[in-house]
């Protein structure tokens, strides 16, 4: 028995160096600061439009990760985007306030999407795909698939733009009403994001790390 012990231990230590090399052998791709990410909206007045001055995305992915989707491979593992809510910016104190209470920011304070699975193909105009997973909104979760695009930026950095139609109702927010409610905001909102994303590695050999 004591034998069988220690042949099973002498084999697990064998194969942490295997594990720890898999978990390693990722590639995380940064934001780059051109980055953009906004809400535009209409009301029964006028059209809006809000942006996030502050988001993050965290991606991981198989190394050689750009060139990977640029030749509409699945090399990404994990995708989350993550909003300070009470940071976003519609450009008038106002509306920010009305909007902020929509959003539910004061209790729901990060608008958060995770990726569970995607699409890709290749396309004319640059790899097409389809971005499933979950969105938390306002303390309320659901599942949405987002299409996209992605396109080389340069520089060995990525390009990915997208569209998302949003029902506010959906996640249980109700829309603002200004001016007494002679201003009702449109429950369907259109949430855009144009990401620049590079790998880790080569902006640290840009900066000369």
């Amino acid at each position: 028995m004591r034998r069988n012990t220690r042949f099973a231990l002498v084999t697990l230590l064998g194969l942490v160096p295997a594990v720890v090399a898999w978990r390693t052998a990722g590639e995380s791709l940064s934001l780059e600061p051109q980055s953009r990410l906004w809400i535009d909206g209409k009301s029964t007045v006028r059209g809006f439009s809000c942006k996030a001055p502050v988001f993050t995305v965290d991606v991981d992915a198989a190394p050689g990760a750009v060139a990977g989707v640029l030749a509409a491979a699945k090399v990404v593992h994990a995708v989350t985007v993550r909003v300070p809510a009470e940071k976003m910016d519609c450009g008038n104190g106002t509306m920010n306030e009305h909007m902020l209470k929509a959003l539910k920011a004061n209790d729901a304070r990060t608008i958060e999407f995770t990726l569970t699975d995607y699409d890709v193909a290749k396309g004319e105009s640059g790899v097409q795909g389809t971005l499933n997973g979950t969105l938390t909104l306002g303390g309320a979760q659901r599942t949405v698939a987002v299409p996209a695009r992605a396109t080389d930026a340069g520089n060995g950095a990525l390009r990915v733009t997208g569209t998302y139609e949003l029902h506010m109702k959906e996640f249980g927010l109700k829309p603002p009403t200004l001016m007494l409610g002679t201003l009702k905001v449109d429950e369907l909102v259109t949430v855009s994001f144009d990401l620049v994303l590079k790998s880790t590695t080569v902006a640290a050999i840009e900066r000369g790390a």
